[in-house]
């Protein structure tokens, strides 16, 4: 019996290890590496990927560093984004056209969930950080094609 329980004890150990060993480093807001936005986004966006790869199949958690006054015209996505204001004011809305009547303020802490495939918009009255998490490959489509900062 006590072989059993030291097996086990061992094994127990062995996994977390293991795990440990899979484990991504932790990092502090100090830390985290801004670059600029991807093109689908309108100039002025800077972008901090902290787990995962966005752009590919799976789980992924981004950061977008916003300037005061940053918009986001209405669009949509494949699959379901969360997000969580880290600072700043963060206004977001549903519908097919940016309308800064019906957009809700989002401060530090506020999150916001768009369903996959549902018409929003988002837009900044301050310098903002958001942190966005949600499966792969993170997409985007623009309910006006003019309104596509890739395609400009």
């Amino acid at each position: 019996m006590r072989k059993l329980v030291l097996a086990l004890g061992l094994l127990l150990v062995g996994g977390a290890t293991a795990f440990a060993q899979e484990m991504r480093m932790p990092i502090n807001a100090d830390d985290v590496k801004w670059g600029p936005a991807p093109s689908v986004f309108p100039a002025g966006a800077q972008i901090a990927v902290i787990s995962g790869d966005p752009f590919k199949e799976g789980l992924y958690v981004a950061r977008l560093k916003m300037p005061a006054d940053y918009k986001i015209p209405a669009h949509n996505h494949p699959t379901s984004e969360y997000v969580t204001v880290l600072s700043g004011d963060f206004h977001i809305g549903m519908g097919d056209k940016l309308n800064a009547q019906k957009g809700q303020l989002l401060r530090a802490g506020g999150f916001a969930e768009a369903p996959a495939k549902m018409n929003h918009y988002a837009w900044c009255s301050s310098e903002t950080v958001v942190q966005v998490h949600g499966q792969g490959p993170f997409a985007i489509t623009y309910v006006d094609p003019a309104d596509d900062p890739s395609k400009k």
